[in-house]
């Protein structure tokens, strides 16, 4: 438990809890306080409450999404992916988190990326599936990538193949949002892989896929 999860008093932990569930002027404007608190678990609970009701606008979305920390930044990623705008603003901030120190921010924007249909961030995306640290990014990364189905995603997705079991799981499943000879070759070699889980995503992707 962080320090601030700790301090945060349970009175005002309840009252923006209630208040997303509201509809009164009040509670909104206790919502809107709170996204401006000093403490981050403040600020995710007002987060989480602003986007059930609706009060964030794309300034909004993208400071929170720019938030001093991960914590706060990997839930509005988070809630983002759901509610947030698709607008240009927005989503170029979410692409930003790509970049992101920490990895479980990049996570969350990889999947909202993909959730919002963020094509512009493709050779982002590729990026971090070519050369992430962290698998759990470069698979995230390439499940967006499947998620958008875009060519310029597809070299990369196959390449994944290549990567730890988890990610080569994720690539099987991206792969069938593409066709092509070179698709038909990464499939079968899949199908042969060390990994039964792969094996199986492969074989299942082949009875059912295009």
């Amino acid at each position: 438990m962080s320090e601030d999860e700790s301090t945060l008093p349970e009175s005002l932990r309840a009252a923006l809890v209630s208040a997303g569930f509201a509809d009164d002027a009040a509670s909104a404007r206790l919502i809107t306080e709170q996204l401006e608190a000093s403490g981050p678990r403040a600020r995710v609970l007002a987060l989480r409450a602003a986007s059930r009701r609706r009060l964030l606008d794309g300034a909004s979305w993208i400071r929170a999404m720019r938030d001093g920390s991960a914590v706060v930044r990997r839930e509005a990623l988070t809630l983002f992916a759901h509610e947030g705008p698709g607008e240009p603003d927005a989503l170029a901030a979410a692409a930003e988190a790509l970049d992101d120190a920490d990895a479980l921010v990049v996570d969350a924007a990889a999947f909202a990326l993909g959730e919002h249909a963020a094509t512009g961030a493709v050779d982002a995306l590729v990026r971090v599936a070519q050369v992430h640290p962290d698998a759990r990014c470069r698979e995230a990364a390439v499940a967006a990538l499947g998620a958008l189905g875009d060519e310029g995603g597809r070299a990369a997705v196959i390449a994944a193949l290549d990567d730890k079991p988890p990610v080569r799981r994720r690539a099987v499943v991206a792969l069938a949002n593409f066709e092509g000879p070179d698709v038909d070759a990464a499939l079968a070699r899949a199908r042969e892989d060390r990994d039964w889980q792969v094996r199986s995503a492969a074989d299942q992707l082949g009875d059912d896929g295009p």
